[in-house]
């Protein structure tokens, strides 16, 4: 597959109101191959975004090389004979990072044929969720156009309260999507965990350490571990998948939502002081946001989410996400409150939405830069990887998006994409719909639309 400019951007800029925005496309145009190779490329004249918590720089470069960045932010030197894009002011930020979904395994999520997200079966743990991915899924697609590099993908529980390994993927138009296999293990320890548990808190925190603690046995003799015993929680494969979490070896990502779940799961560490736990969820988590802040756990949470949905949720505020950074955790956004497989592109929108509520009497929001963190360097840093992507600092993945405004705000969108270096396609079967039927001719409608 070509990752060179896409055809439809070339009509979107003969239609561009401004001159500028016309230079910008036919610079990048000029400055970009079709091969599917990583580029050396220089990017000038940007409001440059690090994405490191930073505000933006004005007049700021970005050097790429071999897939990596070698230099970004003011005042860079450009190398000789490097291909260049004047970005006219235009912002340029790190590509964009969910930190939470399931893109890649629900192409129709009503659709039980097209949907891998959970499973009916007699393993939990153990599930791995990275060779299923399916990198053609046409959300993909259509999360790249909006600028969307990486994501987490979790999997979703179906027998037991442990889901299991989740990955970190790149987005690109290629066959190899994942960053990371086996990047975390997922459990519910919300009211989805308690359906699963027998009905009652109790009893699920009691399954959760019990579970760990055959871990623990099946990790000091494999061979003598009976996980076909009636009094077994967990068959073998599971014990065994379990094994990397109670030392501490693979985070455990933990979706818990009320104030009260939240405490329980910082209090397991008594038992098993090697967890690497990331909380997922976390609508209460304002309210113990100074026992998380001193636990260190990272949050991955929704943003924007004001109303209490459920009874886990009874406490839910606007602020959260800002009274959470502001007490000292690191917080990442994610697709937690539903649209998980499709709806990565809203990731910008609630970041903006952080923005917005500076200017909201008595709600407590992020700056500028803090709410871009959370979407691109911060979900980096939760899954282990922030020494290789989530920024626009030396030595991080060549993951790099133009945009025609600031990415925050709705009406903006990307011009350019790049992924590890290459170059990204911004077409999906959305825009081929949409150039089709736009301007619709007698004789050109496919052969369902004849009568």
């Amino acid at each position: 597959m070509s990752k060179g400019f896409p055809s439809y951007l070339l009509k979107r800029q003969k239609g561009a109101s401004t001159g500028s925005a016309r230079t910008v496309l036919g610079a990048i145009l000029l400055a970009t191959t079709t091969t599917a190779f990583a580029q050396s490329i220089v990017i000038t004249g940007a409001t440059l975004a690090i994405g490191d918590g930073s505000e933006p720089i004005k007049n700021g470069t970005v050097v790429i090389s071999a897939g990596k960045v070698v230099a970004a932010g003011a005042g860079v030197a450009v190398p000789a004979g490097v291909k260049t894009i004047d970005a006219g002011g235009k912002w340029v930020t790190p590509g964009i990072m969910s930190g939470f979904s399931r893109v890649g395994l629900a192409e129709v999520p009503a659709v039980k044929e097209t949907n891998d997200t959970s499973a009916r079966s007699p393993f939990s743990a153990a599930i791995d969720v990275a060779p299923v991915i399916n990198p053609l899924a046409n959300p993909i697609a259509i999360s790249r156009t909006a600028g969307i590099t990486r994501a987490v993908v979790a999997p979703a529980t179906g027998t037991n309260i442990f889901a299991g390994q989740g990955a970190v993927v790149d987005l690109g138009a290629d066959m190899s999507p994942i960053t990371k296999a086996r990047a975390f293990q997922y459990v519910e320890m919300g009211e989805a965990g308690v359906q699963e548990a027998g009905g009652s808190r109790a009893a699920m925190i009691l399954t959760f350490k019990m579970m760990l603690r055959e871990a623990q046995d099946y990790a000091k003799a494999p061979a003598s571990y009976d996980g076909r015993s009636r009094d077994a929680l967990l068959n073998r494969v599971d014990a065994e998948a379990l094994v990397p979490v109670v030392s501490g070896a693979m985070p455990l990502m933990v979706h818990a939502e009320s104030a009260r779940d939240i405490l329980a799961v910082l209090a397991l560490r008594q038992d098993f002081p090697a967890l690497k736990l990331i909380l997922a969820g976390a609508t209460e988590g304002w309210m113990v946001a100074a026992q998380i802040a001193a636990a260190k756990v990272p949050v991955i949470t929704a943003g924007l989410e004001d109303l209490p949905s459920s009874f886990e949720k009874l406490a839910a505020t606007q602020s959260n996400v800002g009274r959470l950074v502001k007490a000292g955790v690191s917080v990442s956004m994610g697709m937690l409150t539903g649209d998980d497989a499709l709806q990565l592109r809203a990731a910008t929108q609630q970041a903006g939405n952080m923005v917005a509520l500076l200017k909201v009497p008595g709600a407590t929001g992020l700056s500028w830069g803090q709410a871009l963190r959370t979407i691109t360097s911060a979900p980096a840093e939760a899954m282990g990887l922030g020494d290789r992507i989530g920024s626009l600092k030396a030595g991080k993945a060549g993951d790099v998006v133009i945009w025609d405004g600031d990415p925050l705000e709705m009406t903006s969108a990307p011009v350019a994409v790049w992924i590890d270096g290459v170059q990204q396609p911004l077409e999906n079967r959305q825009t081929k719909l949409r150039d089709r039927y736009a301007t619709p001719t007698e004789g050109a409608l496919p052969k369902a639309y004849e009568w």
